[in-house]
C-alpha cells in the first residue's frame, strides 16, 4: 500500500502514477478495440466480446480474459492512487510547501490534477462499454454527462493555467536558468487530454446537437493546447540551449509524445465526426499521412530523450539509484501513447488506406515494436510502484 501523511514531502507529480495506471488500463483496452469485430458500433462493447469469445479457439478466449484482466486490474490501481492523491493533497495544502509552489515555477504541476481526472472519465468509459450489458443502447443519455464532466474538468484546469500565467506576466517571475526543460508542457498534456475526451462524443454520437458542441469544446481546447505549445517548445528549448538540461527534468523531452497522441487522436475523432454529423467527406489518404506525421515525430522526440537521459544516467540514477523523484512517473505516458497511437497508426493509417491487411503478417510484424514498448512500460510502473509509492522515502 502506498505511504500515508506525505505532508510537505507530497509532489502534485504523484498523481502521474494514478495517471499512468488509468493509461495502461486504456491501453490493454486497446487491443480489443481493433482486434474484436464490432461493425454495428464505433467501440467494442460488452455484447460484442460475449458473441466474439463464443466463436473462438481457447487461446483466443485466453488473450481476451488477459486483456480483460489487466484492464481491471490496471483500473483499479487507477483509482485507489487517485484517492490517495487527493486524500495526500488535502493534507499537503495545509503546508507551507504548499505556498511555496503557488509562488514558484513548480505551480504549473498542480496541472497533473485535472489531466489525471480527465483519464478517470476515459477509464470509466472502457470499464463500462466492457463490462456493462446494453450500456451502448443508453449511450446517447451518457454522452451529455461525458461532456459536462470533461467541461467541469476542463474550467479546472484553465483556472490553475490562468491564476499561473497571470502571476507571472504581472510579477514577471519566471526564473528561466531554474526553468531549462519541458515540463512545463505538463498543462498542455492536461489540455489536450480534455480536448480528445469532449471529441469522443463527437466521434460517436448520432445526435447532430451533441456532435456540434462535442467539437466546438474540443475545438477550443484543441486550439488552446496549439497555440500554447509553440510558445513552450520555443521557451524551452530556448532555456535548455543556453543553460542546458536538469538531469531531474530530462524526461520532458518524452512530454511531446503523449501530447502528439492526444491531438492526432483528436484529429481523427473530430474528423469522424465532421463526416457523419456534417456529411463532410472522409479522406482516408490525408489519415494516412497525418497518421505517418505524428508518429514520425513522436519517434524523433523518444530517440532525441532516451539519448540524453543515458547520457545524464538518469535511468541509473533514478530507476536503480538512490534518487527518488515523484516526477520520474512521468516515464509511463509516454510508453502509453506511443503504444496507442502506433495502433491507430496501423489501424487507422494503414489498415483502413489498404497499404496492409489486418491479420497479416506485415500487421503482426508492426505492432510487435509497440507491444516490446507496452511491456517495457509495464515494468517501469512496478518498478516506480515499488520504489516511490511502497517503499519508505529516502
Amino acid at each position: 500500500m502506498p505511504q500515508h501523511h506525505l505532508g510537505s514531502q507530497f509532489s502534485p507529480l504523484y498523481f502521474l502514477a494514478a495517471l499512468g495506471a488509468g493509461g495502461l488500463s486504456v491501453s490493454l483496452f486497446i487491443y480489443l478495440m481493433f482486434l474484436v469485430p464490432h461493425p454495428d458500433t464505433p467501440l467494442v462493447t460488452f455484447h460484442h466480446l460475449a458473441a466474439f469469445l463464443s466463436q473462438q479457439a481457447w487461446w483466443q478466449n485466453l488473450l481476451v480474459g488477459a486483456a480483460l484482466m489487466g484492464i481491471a486490474w490496471f483500473a483499479f490501481w487507477h483509482f485507489q492512487l487517485l484517492w490517495w492523491n487527493l486524500r495526500e493533497f488535502r493534507h499537503f495544502r495545509n503546508t507551507d510547501t504548499y505556498q511555496t509552489l503557488l509562488n514558484s515555477n513548480a505551480e504549473i504541476s498542480l496541472m497533473a490534477i485535472p489531466l489525471t481526472l480527465a483519464m478517470s472519465v476515459n477509464v470509466l468509459f472502457v470499464l463500462g462499454a466492457l463490462f456493462i450489458p446494453h450500456l451502448w443502447q443508453v449511450v446517447e443519455w451518457l454522452f451529455p454527462l461525458a461532456i459536462a464532466a470533461f467541461l467541469a474538468i476542463g474550467i479546472a484546469a484553465l483556472r490553475i493555467l490562468l491564476r499561473y500565467f497571470a502571476r507571472i506576466l504581472i510579477g514577471g517571475s519566471v526564473d528561466f536558468t531554474n526553468n531549462n526543460s519541458l515540463s512545463p508542457m505538463i498543462s498542455l498534456f492536461a489540455l489536450s487530454m480534455i480536448a480528445v475526451g469532449l471529441a469522443a462524443p463527437a466521434a460517436m454520437s448520432q445526435n447532430t446537437a451533441t456532435i456540434a458542441v462535442a467539437i466546438a469544446l474540443s475545438l477550443f481546447f484543441f486550439t488552446t493546447t496549439g497555440l500554447l505549445l509553440l510558445i513552450k517548445l520555443i521557451n524551452g528549448f530556448g532555456s535548455m540551449m543556453a543553460s542546458g538540461i536538469r538531469e531531474s527534468a530530462s524526461p520532458s523531452l518524452w512530454i511531446m509524445i503523449p501530447i502528439l497522441t492526444l491531438l492526432g487522436i483528436t484529429t481523427i475523432r473530430l474528423t469522424h465526426g465532421l463526416h457523419h454529423g456534417f456529411d463532410n467527406p472522409l479522406n482516408a489518404g490525408s489519415l494516412f499521412v497525418l497518421s505517418t506525421s505524428i508518429l514520425s515525430a513522436q519517434i524523433l522526440f523518444g530517440l532525441l530523450g532516451y539519448i540524453v537521459m543515458q547520457r545524464l544516467g538518469y535511468f541509473h540514477h533514478y530507476l536503480r539509484g538512490e534518487i527518488k523523484d515523484a516526477g520520474s512517473f512521468a516515464l509511463i505516458c509516454p510508453g502509453v501513447a506511443l503504444f496507442v497511437f502506433g495502433m491507430f497508426f496501423i489501424h487507422v493509417g494503414l489498415v483502413h488506406s489498404h497499404v496492409i491487411d489486418n491479420g497479416s503478417v506485415a500487421y503482426f510484424t508492426l505492432m510487435l515494436p509497440f507491444i516490446l514498448i507496452q511491456l517495457k512500460t509495464f515494468q517501469t510502473f512496478f518498478q516506480l510502484r515499488k520504489r516511490l509509492l511502497i517503499q519508505p522515502a529516502a
